[in-house]
């Protein structure tokens, strides 16, 4: 699955707007604060994601990107 900062930027401005808060009221700044929180999620995920493959000729722990 490939991740996508302004997919998940969209998604959190939808479920903070679905929970009754306004996240992108002119005053909040809300779409540029969900784009940098997401991109430092996706970052931070992408840099420490692992995967174990725990049998056949691949066994392992591989990074995740």
């Amino acid at each position: 699955m490939a991740l996508d900062k302004d997919e998940l930027a969209e998604k959190i401005d939808e479920l903070m707007t679905a929970n009754g808060f306004k996240p992108s009221a002119e005053k909040t700044r809300g779409s540029e604060l969900w784009a940098c929180l997401a991109e430092a999620l996706v970052i931070h995920i992408q840099e420490k994601a692992e995967v174990s493959v725990t049998s056949g000729s691949s066994a392992g722990t591989y990074k995740v990107t």
